[in-house]
């Protein structure tokens, strides 16, 4: 859709072109000389047409005649994956039911036998910590004292005295 534009100046006097949404306001501003130059590099939907030979447009209709019966016996081809899909669910889904009615019957029968088995873990984790209480705590053991560092068995070092040098002074 071409919109509208209003033909300005700046202050510099260069030639603009502005575009104005609906309340009015200025959407766009573009130049005058960039706006006219885009608009001769684009060609309308006649011109195109025009351009194009009479065997060009015959191709094109044939390649999209050929995607869409593509497109359609996709259709149909998926439609019909989606029924056979739906139709092993529900056997599967039948088969499963049966199944899990055994698994929870299953599981109601290990549920009573559970308590006796929590009781005795009560029980032993008890005692232990009956165990631990009466017990008094271990000292930690102490650790082997380190061995004293070797002494150096050079010969020690000429002292040095430490005198003054008598020293020019000078004056300040």
């Amino acid at each position: 859709m071409v919109t509208r534009r209003t033909t300005m100046r700046s202050r510099s006097g260069t030639k603009l072109y502005a575009v104005r949404d609906e309340s009015g306001q200025f959407k766009d501003i573009q130049t005058y000389q960039r706006a006219h130059s885009a608009d001769l590099r684009q060609k309308s939907k006649a011109e195109t047409e025009a351009a194009r030979g009479p065997l060009e447009k015959k191709v094109r209709q044939a390649a999209t005649d050929a995607v869409e019966s593509v497109k359609s016996s996709v259709r149909g081809a998926v439609a019909t994956v989606e029924k056979a899909a739906k139709r092993a669910m529900k056997q599967v889904s039948s088969s499963r039911t049966a199944k899990k009615q055994a698994a929870k019957s299953a599981a109601t029968t290990k549920a009573a036998r559970k308590p006796a088995k929590k009781n005795a873990a009560k029980k032993a984790a008890k005692k232990t910590a009956k165990k631990t209480a009466t017990k008094p705590a271990k000292k930690p053991a102490k650790k082997p004292a380190k061995k004293p560092a070797k002494k150096a068995t050079r010969a020690p070092a000429a002292k040095k005295t430490a005198t003054k040098s008598p020293g020019k002074r000078t004056a300040k």
